[in-house]
């Protein structure tokens, strides 16, 4: 792609979304002509001859990165690209209608902004606006929420890019002294936050696969939280039980006896010959064992699925969904597949079925209501199919505020394990934060060397949040 310009812009920026949402444009000379009439911002592309232009009231400022933005919407425009969620890429989409809100405008007012601006459907839109609403009764600066990574699986799904190894390679040899080390940074970890008077609302173990440790390191874990954490303000303890040939009762007996009341139980797809091509063991009889015995525990349980993986068509995530009926969940994440650049998937290879989206959209709509859900966080990523979105549903009183708090980045996270992101969040304005991150090592031997050195690091970096507040 070579962009000619008369305005100063990120030409990666544009490449980049070009890649993702018009790709024939990627060969082509773009020429872009901006400047400002009267009250309006003007942009006009030029391709090979043909020239198209996109008109907007200058907002000065308060729409972010306008001219760049209307360059990428004119683009989807010129080879007429009608996508549902319009030139929201990649983006914490409900992230821009938040901001507008901090500005002053209106629901009415962002309805417009959404459709005549980003070229966003009406249908989106109003998803967009129910999710906000519902996020906004939960966000909260005062406190901070801890996340424990465990970065070991009993096989590594093919879709997967996480910190994750499979616990029966070399890298399995390391998972002792992980565990090991993992105690003793949540040790310091504990000492320093009451130390410093930080308060957690939220605890979430996740990896990998959290119920791949043992039983006793598990109530080890466990146990050090409870001994060492504050727990005082914590208001939701999750843990993820995603794999039923990684539980056995024991675990999730355990896991209830320290304070933990909520689990994933992740079944992805109900089909198994997917399951097995993603290099995902599933065994049906075992999954409803393990979600009977959480259910009689009194978890709140939440099932993942993904729409999307590999040779599955709109009737096989239709069967999903129907299977979803049978259990009495509290939660329901669905996720569109997306092929990161990390995982195995990608690199073999990244051809999708085609899906009907409004029929599946219309049969998750039947079911959450069915189970009287309702949409409360949603977040999309690049590399996913256009109609889609990561989206979570919940019962009235059982929303996961860990979840909001992460999608929003509103509330910083102090991270322990393999893989875990440490990340401050300080307020700039009333619309714009900064935000900064400090990443433990996913590989666990480096993690077991780095993990005091890496502490000392994180440790700076909540002072630095404190001294701002």
């Amino acid at each position: 792609m070579i962009i000619n310009s008369t305005f100063q812009m990120n030409h990666r920026s544009i490449e980049e979304f070009a890649r993702v949402m018009v790709p024939e444009a990627l060969e082509k000379t773009l020429d872009i002509e901006v400047k400002k009439e009267q009250e309006n911002i003007v942009i006009t592309l030029t391709i090979e001859g043909e020239t198209e232009s996109f008109i907007y009231p200058d907002q000065n400022g308060r729409l972010e990165d306008q001219e760049i933005t209307m360059v990428k919407i004119l683009i989807l425009k010129f080879f007429k690209k009608n996508y549902s969620w319009g030139g929201l890429m990649g983006v914490r989409p409900t992230k821009v209608v938040r901001r507008l809100l901090a500005l002053g405008y209106s629901y009415d007012e962002i309805r417009r902004i959404m459709k005549d601006f980003y070229i966003v459907s009406e249908e989106k839109t109003e998803l967009l606006i129910k999710v906000v609403k519902k996020e906004l009764e939960f966000l909260d600066r005062e406190h901070i929420n801890l996340y424990i990574g465990i970065p070991f699986c009993p096989t590594k799904c093919k879709y997967c890019s996480f910190a994750s190894y499979e616990i029966n390679s070399g890298v399995g040899r390391y998972y002792k002294d992980f565990v090991k080390t993992l105690l003793k940074e949540i040790e310091i970890t504990g000492e320093f936050l009451k130390e410093e008077n930080f308060k957690i609302s939220s605890i979430y173990i996740g990896g990998g696969t959290p119920s791949t440790l043992t039983e006793e390191d598990l109530e080890a874990i466990l146990s050090a939280v409870n001994t060492h954490i504050d727990m005082s303000d914590v208001r939701e303890f999750t843990f993820e039980a995603g794999r039923e040939d990684t539980l056995t009762d024991r675990k999730l007996e355990i896991a209830k006896q320290y304070g933990v009341d909520r689990i994933s139980l992740n079944p992805q797809t109900f089909k198994v010959e997917t399951l097995k091509k993603v290099n995902r063991r599933f065994d049906r009889e075992n999954f409803e064992k393990y979600y009977k015995k959480a259910k009689d525990i009194g978890f709140i349980i939440n099932m993942d699925i993904i729409v999307g993986l590999p040779d599955e068509t709109t009737e096989d995530v239709l069967f999903t969904l129907n299977e979803l009926e049978k259990f009495d969940i509290e939660n329901l994440t669905i996720h569109t597949l997306a092929f990161k650049r990390a995982s195995n998937l990608f690199k073999e290879s990244q051809e999708r079925v085609e899906l009907d989206g409004k029929v599946i959209t219309e049969a998750i709509g039947k079911l959450v209501e069915k189970k009287g859900m309702n949409p409360y966080y949603l977040y999309r990523q690049k590399n996913i199919m256009e109609w889609g979105e990561n989206i979570g549903y919940s019962k009235l009183g059982c929303e996961s505020v860990f979840n909001i708090e992460m999608i929003e980045e509103n509330q910083s996270t102090m991270g322990l394990g393999g893989g875990a992101i440490t990340k401050i969040v300080i307020p700039e304005t009333e619309y714009r934060d900064y935000i900064e991150r400090y990443v433990n090592p996913k590989d666990p031997a480096l993690y077991i060397r780095e993990m005091e050195e890496r502490m000392g690091a994180k440790k700076e970096l909540f002072l630095k949040l404190k001294n701002k507040k």
